[in-house]
């Protein structure tokens, strides 16, 4: 079996990407004059833990079927960047009026207000998880949880990135202004809360850890595999690769809730009762509560079936 091509990731540059960004010293200088400022937002908001003590992966070449290679670095030593999957010089757009067409490699005039919603809606998700579950690494259950609380964080900073990059390099001016506000709102601020009701809600302990990878990170994975289908080629190439890192987030909920639930019923079978807080379990119905939440929240985010939006 023959392995896809790959295409490197360049971790000389200050920014890691795999876009030839030093070809546009422009738009380099821009988002050179943006990464400042994400690192003093990843200090203040992020992961309020720091340890040398996990390694976390990291992408070095991107296939254009999906595919990636990863190498391991310690947390302190993590490069946000810019990674795109390899372009396809043959994909045409696969539904609609343009149906058949040569996908866009910039964005049409009737769409560009469309499109810069959807982008900055994505991007907006990325950082408000993060700033949702920075105090968890101090109540980390495990070492190996700490590690993928940490892995999914990293990578939600590189997601925000993914979504920066598109709006410096087609969006203008206006782009550039959304790309800075993506840092100015905060999750559960009374005064610039994020954008989506989910991504306002506290994520106290590791339960709702677990429901939020499960439950939420689903709703992403729906929406960057709606995304990936973009008629416009850079941002369906960007998502294609951000599906890879979402495949984790769900795979640390899943097993999350499977450890928790386990556990409990390990314990209601051992002292022949449903009440088994007192061994250090959280009760079904405790469990069913969190459930109950996370579900409705997260469902809330596929929105209505009748709105302007949708029709858009």
């Amino acid at each position: 079996m023959s392995t896809p091509a790959t295409t490197s990731i360049d971790y000389t540059e200050r920014i890691p990407n795999n876009v030839d960004l030093a070809s546009d010293r422009r738009l380099q200088r821009a988002l050179e004059a943006w990464q400042p400022k994400f690192l003093h937002w990843w200090n203040d908001m992020g992961p309020t833990l720091h340890t040398e003590d996990v390694y976390l992966r990291t992408a070095v070449a991107v296939g254009r079927e999906g595919w990636a290679n990863f190498g391991h670095v310690h947390l302190p030593e993590y490069r946000w960047g810019i990674f795109l999957a390899e372009r396809n010089p043959d994909r045409t757009i696969g539904f609609g009026a343009h149906r058949g067409e040569p996908a866009w490699q910039q964005v049409p005039g009737e769409f560009r207000s469309a499109l810069q919603r959807l982008i900055v809606i994505q991007g907006d998700t990325e950082p408000a998880s993060v700033e949702q579950q920075r105090h968890l690494g101090l109540t980390a259950p495990s070492l190996y949880d700490l590690r993928n609380l940490f892995q999914v964080n990293v990578e939600e900073g590189r997601h925000l990135w993914a979504m920066v990059y598109l709006l410096h390099a087609y969006f203008g001016r206006q782009g550039r202004e959304e790309a800075e506000s993506l840092l100015l709102r905060n999750s559960g601020s009374a005064d610039s809360p994020r954008i989506l009701g989910a991504f306002n809600e506290p994520t106290p302990d590791w339960l709702a850890f677990y429901m939020f990878t499960y439950f939420t990170d689903r709703d992403g994975k729906y929406q960057l595999g709606t995304l990936k289908e973009s008629a416009f080629d850079p941002l369906s190439r960007t998502c294609e690769f951000m599906l890879k890192e979402e495949a984790h987030h769900m795979f640390v909920g899943t097993t999350g809730i499977d450890r928790v639930v386990t556990r409990t019923a390990q314990l209601m079978r051992a002292h022949d009762t449903a009440d088994v807080r007192p061994f250090g379990g959280i009760p079904l119905e405790v469990i069913q509560r969190y459930l109950n939440f996370h579900f409705s929240v997260s469902l809330d985010l596929f929105g209505s079936e009748t709105s302007t939006n949708v029709a858009n």
